[in-house]
């Protein structure tokens, strides 16, 4: 459904590869190896607001299956689904999904007597510039740019817009020397078009009232970001957890009666039985 084509990343890869190469380091240790495949099920709970911007939080208790997958073109990890375009020492090219969980107005006030939001997938492509790492590669620096379509899960699926998230990305592994520990953190802007903003923050002129003015939202600035995270991986388990905070303050849309806080937090832990890794080891940082 999106595409990125092929002359395009021709065109920007030599580029990058050139001006990346300067930095590289002979003395760098090769990737550690690890199983191509790992397998389990898992338990989370998570606490997030309605939507970006919401007064009202709620929690979820859900089930997930533990998917590793160290594919050369198609990878499922910690930082999600995606395929693989260009993977090089230096560069990465690939498509990556995320997902948003439905709305109903009858449970949220800011958006009573609105439309429900529908639950989308987002889904587009992504370039990682590996900026720095330490030569044992137990800490690396990444720049990360997502650009992803939303598109909304329902009978007839809808497009609601972009959003582009450009964030710098820290990873470090065996944290104080702990063998499986890893911390991850991220920061960063956010961007959304007209149409992404609309979808989450305009007020129809019909659905105005005395305490909801109508507003209608613009593409732009979204408001910033951060996320942290912790996880360890045992012999037959993985415990994770997480933290975000993201800042609407300054936003495009950052004036629709739908925003009542400008500040929003977020987290949740997992825990997951790993019963099936592969025999077969790949070389792999994730």
């Amino acid at each position: 459904m999106i595409a990125i084509p092929a002359l395009r990343v021709s065109r920007l890869a030599p580029a990058l590869l050139a001006a990346a190469s300067v930095c590289a380091r002979a003395d760098e240790a090769p990737p550690p190896s690890k199983p191509l495949w790992e397998a389990g099920i898992g338990v989370g709970v998570a606490a997030f607001a309605h939507y970006p911007g919401s007064n009202q939080t709620r929690a979820w208790v859900f089930p997930f299956p533990y998917v590793i997958y160290r594919g050369k073109f198609f990878r499922a990890d910690r930082d999600g689904v995606r395929g693989q375009l260009l993977d090089t020492d230096r560069v990465n090219f690939n498509i990556s999904l995320l997902g948003s969980l439905p709305v109903s107005s009858r449970d949220d006030n800011a958006r009573a007597g609105m439309p429900d939001l529908k639950p989308t997938i987002e889904i587009g492509p992504s370039m990682e510039v590996h900026l720095w790492r330490t030569p044992s590669r137990d800490m690396l620096l990444d720049l990360r740019m997502p650009l992803r379509m939303g598109i909304t899960l329902e009978s007839s699926p809808k497009t609601v817009g972009w959003q582009f998230e450009p964030n710098l990305n820290l990873d470090i592994v065996d944290v104080a020397g702990v063998s499986g520990l890893r911390a991850g953190m991220f920061a960063g802007p956010m961007f959304a078009d007209g149409k992404y903003s609309d979808h989450y923050y305009t007020v129809a002129p019909q659905y105005a009232t005395p305490g909801r003015a109508a507003f209608q939202a613009h593409g732009g600035y979204a408001g910033a970001q951060a996320l942290m995270s912790m996880s360890r991986r045992f012999s037959r388990y993985w415990v994770g957890a997480f933290v975000r905070y993201a800042n609407l303050a300054g936003a495009s849309f950052a004036d629709s009666p739908l925003v009542r806080q400008k500040s929003v937090l977020s987290g949740g832990i997992a825990v997951a039985w790993v019963f099936g890794q592969s025999s077969k080891m790949v070389a792999s940082d994730e």
